[in-house]
């Protein structure tokens, strides 16, 4: 037996997706069939689409989502039939060298599942999924390991951007910077991540709280969202975010957005002694250079970030409790909502630098 729905589905690198139908195999042994709710479109799908990180052809991307679970395989225990889930990218194998360090999200297991197909085309052609789940489809099959149930108390429709964007943002300031009251913060960078960053940081008591983005639309969103001040990106970046912190630079910087160059402008941002937490994936050709004087004079700290450093299991339900608070507002970081034929204009929005998160709504 088999399950067809219809996918956004991406033939090659650079290649627009084109909405096909896909055969899903019932699920095995250890996997659950998903019928999805929502799914957000993220900056790694479009990383993935144009090369910037690997990616096996033909493919459905798409890896923030939350849906129903419609069918368990052999094995199968934690979730049921009618449950509602959230979708987690990079399961860990919690066997690993990485995963008995307490860093789940290092796991050198977290996506084995991309290397192999999971669906096919209605000619028998295989299908791979994107970061392992293939959300941008009315239904994925997934592992079990790949679930993380739905808090009480959330909007399913909006859930799925708790399983990337807001767990990253949220992962970067509490488990990566570790932001304490009081400390000023820039963020760079104001996409979905981005947005749920800044959210994360004003509910951690960064003051002041920065945020930059090329977009001066942004601004009132930002604003909104918790930014004390507002810069719209130029080359004197560091030298006005020094203006509004007495000359010195921020506690924290965070760069989402995966250049060099903004890696480089948040570097320049932070004060001696300060810290900045690389958060956007950027290419391995984007390089970017620090002369070994500085290093040592500047005293400050230089760290990547993988997934908000995050146990989804342990952190979404600490972010579920932000969000019932009203302290974590997941519906104003959704600035387009679409249906499975706008994702590719939500990746052009992308590329252009607008908007924040495109959610596709599926069955609205």
């Amino acid at each position: 037996m088999s399950t067809t729905v219809r996918a956004a589905v991406f033939l090659a690198t650079g290649a627009p997706p084109e909405i096909r139908d896909v055969v899903l195999p019932d699920p095995g042994p250890g996997q659950v069939r998903v019928r999805m709710v929502a799914a957000g479109v993220c900056h790694s799908d479009l990383s993935l689409s144009d090369g910037t990180l690997a990616q096996t052809w033909p493919a459905v991307l798409g890896h923030e989502g939350a849906g129903t679970v419609e069918a368990v395989g052999p094995g199968v225990s934690g979730v049921v039939p009618g449950q509602q889930v959230i979708l987690n990218w990079a399961p860990p194998c919690r066997a690993c060298w990485f995963c008995e360090q307490g860093e789940p999200h290092l796991c050198e297991h977290a996506l084995d599942g991309t290397l192999s197909p999971y669906a096919a085309l209605t000619d028998g052609t295989p299908v791979y999924p994107g970061l392992n789940t293939g959300a941008f489809a009315e239904a994925t099959v997934v592992p079990a390991t790949a679930l993380v149930p739905l808090p009480d108390g959330v909007d399913p429709a909006v859930a799925a951007v708790l399983g990337c964007a807001a767990l990253t943002g949220w992962g970067a300031v509490n488990n990566a910077a570790k932001l304490r009251p009081g400390q000023s913060a820039l963020v760079l960078g104001l996409g979905g991540v981005g947005l749920s960053l800044l959210q994360a940081a004003r509910i951690a008591g960064a003051d002041p709280l920065i945020a930059v983005d090329v977009s001066p639309d942004k601004e009132n969103l930002a604003r909104s969202l918790g930014a004390t001040d507002y810069l719209v990106a130029d080359p004197n970046t560091h030298r006005s975010v020094r203006g509004l912190t007495g000359g010195r630079g921020v506690d924290h910087a965070f760069e989402v957005v995966g250049r060099a160059e903004v890696v480089r402008t948040a570097w320049n941002s932070a004060r001696r002694g300060g810290t900045v937490t690389v958060v956007g994936v950027g290419s391995h050709r984007d390089e970017v250079s620090f002369n070994a004087l500085e290093l040592f004079h500047q005293a400050r700290t230089l760290q990547g970030c993988v997934y908000g450093s995050s146990d989804p299991a342990r952190d979404i339900p600490l972010l579920a409790g932000a969000v019932r608070s009203g302290d974590l507002r997941l519906a104003a970081m959704v600035t387009d909502e679409i249906p499975l034929e706008g994702v590719p204009d939500a990746f052009e929005r992308m590329r252009r630098g607008r908007g924040g998160r495109s959610l596709v709504r599926f069955g609205a």
